[in-house]
């Protein structure tokens, strides 16, 4: 996420000054840019799953199969330094690795930030964030306890709610988010923040604080067990939440992703559940606070007329665009923010709904050493780019500095991909950078978009995953 908002920031500045010009004089007409201002998109039918779908050649073939999936997702957890396997943790770790993994994200900010007003953040709140991580708090040996993930949280780079921005007037791209957790993810809790409100974890696929209040500690065992009991449901819908309860306020209304995985509670066919019959329900378990503090393991319900499945979708093309689309217009949220995701967030939650991992972050997925990719250097010609992207297949991932896109195919011979973005450009009839703040998960054709007045999306392309044979 670092190495991303220094890219993001960039793009940013590329974009600010002709967004300005744009608001204060109607761009031209380009061709193939409807009245709406987004290039390539006068045909509304690309906005349907089905219009790709019917271009796919065996759309619905398998492309991975589930053991092709699962030997690349253990390749993923044992060659990738980016994941973490909880499993195969110490029962405690060494002082010097966890200030070393503390001060890899936590490091005092060296640029001035600003608050949601505006406001610079004094010094002395950067002090107190400092001192909040503890430091000096962390043994020789720090002893692993494990919890699962109670609500879908933030993961902050510091102990703290603050929102800060690069810029006055910048209210998006909050620096202190790095991601978010699903309920029921394990973690591993290593450190408490100062004042106790705040936990340093291990998740599978991040290191960051928690709010304490989001995690239930538990049985190692139980914890690490949960996530890989059988039978279950996995959410394929783009969100869901459990049935209403006032019996169990904690799980009424959960929201649960795509991709999050929970087991069946194995309740009886004729079982009420929270005072309700479950044969309209799926009736599945998930964590809550028991009333010792510790973990419990309650029951809820899940409606039979939401999107969920007993087993992950095969890993078909048709699958993937499917997948995809139930996220179109769905608000950008840098690291999960504002109920959302962002681009490596939106392909991560798409892939894991037909049982694929990926890393979190655009840079360890584009270089991860357990997925096939072309990588390109800054000494990649423009042309060999371009043959990559004639190349492209749907479902392949294509990345730019901070940034991923799916390819989801071709019309007119046009290659078309859906991403997660806060925004893009292209050249406008005269020549000039035209802004779009699309702040959304969209589809845009791939070769018109710029990262520059200099550069085109392909020119800055760093790498292609293919996540097939």
């Amino acid at each position: 996420m670092r190495a991303e908002r220094t890219l993001l920031a960039l793009l940013l500045l590329c974009l600010a000054a002709p967004a300005a010009h744009a608001a204060q004089t109607p761009p031209p007409q380009t061709a193939g840019v409807p009245a709406h201002g987004v290039i390539g998109m006068e045909d509304p039918r690309r906005l349907t799953a089905d219009f790709w779908i019917a271009q796919v050649a065996a759309p619905d073939r398998v492309v991975l199969d589930a053991a092709a999936i699962d030997a690349q997702n253990r390749r993923l957890l044992g060659t990738d330094p980016s994941m973490n396997d909880l499993a195969a943790m110490p029962g405690a770790m060494d002082r010097q690795q966890v200030l070393h993994d503390i001060d890899r994200l936590s490091a005092r900010p060296t640029r001035p930030l600003y608050d949601v007003e505006g406001n610079p953040v004094p010094a002395a709140t950067i002090d107190a964030l400092v001192q909040a991580l503890d430091r000096d708090a962390v043994a020789e040996r720090s002893p692993l306890r494990y919890g699962l993930v109670l609500r879908r949280t933030a993961l902050r780079s510091f102990p703290t709610e603050l929102r800060v921005f690069s810029s006055a007037g910048e209210t998006d791209i909050d620096r202190f988010q790095e991601s978010a957790l699903f309920p029921g993810t394990p973690v591993a809790i290593v450190h408490r923040s100062r004042d106790q409100e705040w936990l340093w974890v291990v998740s599978p696929r991040y290191r960051a604080w928690v709010a304490a209040a989001d995690i239930v500690e538990g049985d190692r065992q139980i914890v690490l067990d949960y996530a890989a009991r059988s039978p279950y449901r996995v959410v394929t819908g783009a969100k869901l939440s459990t049935v209403f309860t006032r019996e169990q306020p904690a799980l009424s209304e959960l929201q649960l992703d795509m991709g999050v995985r929970v087991p069946l509670a194995g309740v009886a066919a004729d079982a009420l559940v929270n005072g309700q019959h479950s044969y309209a329900s799926w009736a599945v378990e998930l964590p809550a606070r028991g009333p010792s503090g510790s973990l419990l393991l309650a029951p809820a319900l899940i409606q039979k007329n939401q999107d969920s499945r007993d087993a992950y979708l095969p890993l078909t093309r048709a699958n993937l665009i499917r997948q995809a689309f139930k996220f179109l217009g769905e608000r950008y949220g840098w690291g999960h923010s504002y109920n959302g995701r962002d681009c490596s967030g939106f392909v991560s939650e798409v892939y894991r709904s037909m049982g694929v991992e990926l890393p979190r972050n655009t840079r360890d997925q584009a270089f991860s050493p357990a997925l096939e990719h072309v990588r390109f250097d800054e000494n990649a010609s423009v042309a060999a780019r371009r043959k990559a992207v004639d190349q492209l297949e749907v479902g392949d991932l294509i990345y730019i500095p901070g940034h991923v896109m799916m390819m989801i195919g071709r019309d007119g011979g046009v290659p078309y991909v859906i991403h997660d973005t806060n925004g893009g450009s292209y050249l406008g009839a005269d020549g000039k950078l035209r802004s779009m703040q699309l702040n959304s998960v969209s589809v845009t054709p791939l070769l018109p978009l710029r990262f520059s007045l200099e550069h085109s999306y392909v020119d800055r392309i760093t790498s292609i995953v293919r996540i097939r044979p």
